[in-house]
């Protein structure tokens, strides 16, 4: 929604926006575009009268500002709606989908069309570090956005990215999450199926070579070609370094360059080899995508490093799902060697919040040296009996404070703290940096 925000600003539209506890980066950038920021769902925020009320998915009936929109009959819309209708028409729309790797994969194929100067549009749900912002109009026929199958609004229950049509369509990887609209891994691959019915015949799909659930959904019926990328595909990566940080790109077996960047993880590079294969669809070639890679830099708060102190080196990470977990602590592990790596977690999600994938987050940590575990009132699962397999390695606080305190008092040099959220949580991540200096 901050993305679209700004894209109304850039289109220009005088734009305000209600939200609860708006956190930085998003507020800062919206703010600093000359969009007014209210706290809360007061009927008063849409006084006068707008021309349109773009309504958040995030919405539902009981809203205060939702009954008062329909109370008055105020003219609504969704954002991908919207998206769809002013922003994307007639535009050659790049998407990125998938359970992971969403974010970063659609930050990478932007830059990759910046780099090569064809100014493309973009809306990514975070903050890419090469563009300083998440969302623009562009000036080129192409537009990249990150295709979420979140729904879309309590009045249209289609995921988002049935609203996009791509011509380019990644299909990162496929598992169950958002357990709170999906009842199961079902019932998502039926929403990726919708997506992929809407790809042109001289479109392209790019997926996963070995991503089962996936290849579910292709056999439901595909009209468009395929490209594969991973270790069967027909995209591969031959890693010159062991933590990611060097890979040659191979084309059905044939060499088109090498990668050499600051990101680490399988993850990211596979995410590489589906945004390469995108970009030559639209007509990058991939010897030009490859060298824009190298001066890639990653969005904020995917393994950004916020600060080091004495030594000890601070990263901010997304991760909220056991998958994403595992395969950041697996590159970081891999960079680190056998540095000491202490992974802060808040199970913040709807889907974590509910417990759906708490038995699978103990294995997914392993790779840290120390857990710390937030647990928030609002958790329906005993974090306690959860963890307690990992014994004295995972310690549970239902206080941010608490951790502060422990990280203060046992980090030493070399040590590495990762802290995983896809929230503000309470700013641990400065208060920890300023106690520790």
């Amino acid at each position: 929604m901050g993305g679209i925000a700004l894209l109304a600003r850039q289109a220009g539209h005088t734009v305000t926006g209600s939200d609860a506890s708006v956190y930085p980066p998003m507020s800062t950038q919206l703010e600093e575009a000359g969009i007014t920021l209210m706290e809360g769902y007061k009927p008063g925020h849409l006084q006068p009268a707008p021309d349109m009320v773009v309504v958040g998915n995030a919405m539902s009936r009981g809203n205060p500002a939702v009954e008062y929109m329909l109370d008055n009959s105020l003219a609504y819309t969704s954002g991908p709606q919207w998206l769809s209708e002013h922003i994307l028409k007639d535009r050659w729309v790049l998407a990125a989908s998938g359970t992971h790797g969403k974010t970063t994969t659609a930050a990478m194929l932007a830059w990759i069309f910046e780099d090569a100067g064809m100014a493309p549009g973009f809306l990514i749900g975070g903050i890419p570090k090469n563009f300083g912002l998440s969302a623009r109009s562009g000036d080129s026929p192409f537009f990249v956005v990150e295709a979420d199958e979140y729904d879309t609004a309590f009045f249209d229950k289609r995921s988002k990215f049935v609203h996009y049509r791509p011509r380019t369509l990644i299909l990162n990887n496929l598992e169950f999450d958002h357990a709170d609209i999906f009842d199961d891994l079902a019932m998502i691959q039926r929403q990726f199926h919708h997506l992929v019915r809407i790809v042109p015949g001289n479109g392209l799909l790019i997926a996963p070579a070995d991503d089962v659930p996936l290849q579910e959904v292709l056999e439901m019926g595909r009209w468009t070609p395929l490209e594969t990328f991973g270790p069967d595909g027909q995209w591969q990566a031959e890693l010159q370094h062991e933590d990611g940080s060097a890979f040659k790109v191979l084309l059905e077996g044939k060499d088109c360059g090498t990668v050499n960047w600051t990101l680490t993880g399988d993850h990211n590079v596979r995410n590489a080899l589906a945004s390469i294969a995108a970009a030559r669809h639209a007509g990058v070639p991939a010897g030009v995508a490859i060298e824009a890679l190298s001066t890639f830099e990653n969005v904020k708060r995917r393994m950004e490093l916020r600060g080091e102190i004495n030594g000890i080196r601070l990263y901010d990470d997304f991760a909220h799902h056991p998958t994403a977990i595992d395969t950041t602590l697996n590159g970081l592990r891999r960079h680190t060697g056998d540095a000491r790596i202490i992974a802060i977690l808040e199970p913040r999600s709807n889907t974590m919040r509910m417990g759906i994938h708490a038995d699978s987050l103990p294995a997914s940590l392993e790779k840290a040296d120390q857990v710390l575990v937030f647990s928030p009132a609002s958790l329906d699962w005993n974090a306690d009996e959860v963890f307690a397999p990992m014994g004295d390695k995972a310690t549970v606080y239902d206080s941010t404070q608490e951790i502060v305190d422990r990280v203060v008092a046992e980090a030493r040099s070399g040590d590495t703290i990762l802290v995983m959220s896809n929230g503000g949580f309470e700013e641990i991540h400065q208060r920890i940096l300023d106690a520790l200096k």
